[in-house]
C-alpha cells in the first residue's frame, strides 16, 4: 500500500511539473511573440583579422539609410528574408543571417567576401586603382574605406569585357588566383598579374626584376612546380637580378633570359 502512494505521488509531482513547464513555455511563447526590436546587434566574421564593413555600415544598410528603421518595431512587422535579401545587395555582404533572441535584440550576422585579387584599372598610360576586388567565387565586389586587403594586383584588356570570373570559361584563371592567395610562398612572391585580351597571364614578383610568363592559366601543377625550382635553385645560384624573362608556359621546360 505504502508503495503504491509513493508511486502515485511521484506521477503526481511529474504531470504538475510537466504542466508547469508548460505554462512557462506557453507564457513565455506569448512574450515573445509580443516583444519589441529592442537593439540591432550585429556580428562581422573577419577577413584575415579584418573587416570591410562596420556595424554602423550594416545598420544602415538594413535600415535603408536610417529611412525604414527597425528599433522600436513589433518583430511581428519585420519580414526577416526581405531584411536578409536587401542585406544581400550590397557587394561587401557575401551572406547573411537575421534572427532574434528572447532579450528582443534583433541579431544580424554578416558573412564577408574574401578577396583574392585586386583589380586595376588602366588610362591614359596611368593605372589607376579601381574600386573592385575579386573574390573566391570571381564575383567582383568594390573595395572598402575601412580595410584594404594584401593580395595581389590584377590587370590587362582581358577585364574590358570580362566583368566576372565566375564563368565556367574564366575558371582556371580563377584557379591561378586562388592557388597564389591559398600558398604562403606565392603569396609572399607575387604582387601582380596582367592577362591580354586572349587570356594569356604574365606575372611580376614582389622581389626582383624579372617578369613571368605562364601563358594561358592552365597546366597549374606542372607551371607553378617549374617556378618553384626557378626560386628555389636557379636565383640563388645566379642572383635575383641575373634575369629580365622567365617562361614556364612550355611543356618540361624553363626560359630564363
Amino acid at each position: 500500500m505504502f508503495s503504491t502512494f509513493k508511486s502515485i505521488k511521484k506521477w503526481l509531482f511529474a504531470i504538475g511539473g510537466l504542466f508547469v513547464l508548460f505554462i512557462l513555455i506557453a507564457f513565455t511563447e506569448i512574450r515573445h511573440k509580443q516583444k519589441r526590436v529592442k537593439a540591432v546587434v550585429v556580428h562581422i566574421d573577419q577577413v584575415d583579422g579584418h573587416s570591410f564593413l562596420t556595424r554602423r555600415d550594416v545598420t544602415g544598410y538594413l535600415t535603408n539609410g536610417g529611412a525604414d528603421p527597425v528599433i522600436g518595431k513589433e518583430y511581428t512587422e519585420l519580414d526577416f528574408h526581405q531584411l536578409e535579401e536587401r542585406l544581400r545587395q550590397h557587394g561587401l555582404v557575401r551572406d547573411c543571417q537575421v534572427f532574434r533572441d528572447l532579450t528582443g535584440d534583433l541579431l544580424v550576422s554578416i558573412e564577408q567576401p574574401r578577396p583574392v585579387a585586386r583589380l586595376m584599372a588602366s588610362g591614359e598610360g596611368v593605372r589607376t586603382v579601381s574600386g573592385q576586388y575579386v573574390s573566391e567565387e570571381g564575383r567582383f565586389f568594390p573595395v572598402s574605406m575601412n580595410y584594404s586587403a594584401r593580395v595581389p594586383m590584377l590587370t590587362g584588356k582581358y577585364f574590358a569585357k570580362n566583368r566576372s570570373l565566375a564563368s565556367e570559361r574564366n575558371r582556371p584563371l580563377l584557379e591561378l588566383l586562388k592557388r597564389i592567395h591559398d600558398d604562403p610562398f606565392w603569396r609572399a612572391q607575387i604582387a601582380e598579374l596582367s592577362v591580354d585580351e586572349q587570356g594569356e597571364v604574365t606575372m611580376w614578383p614582389q622581389m626582383g626584376n624579372h617578369q613571368i610568363e605562364v601563358g594561358p592559366p592552365t597546366d597549374l601543377e606542372a607551371k607553378l612546380k617549374k617556378l618553384k625550382l626557378f626560386y628555389t635553385d636557379v636565383l640563388p645560384a645566379k642572383g635575383w637580378d641575373r634575369y629580365r624573362r622567365v617562361s614556364v608556359q612550355y611543356r618540361n621546360q624553363i626560359v630564363c633570359e
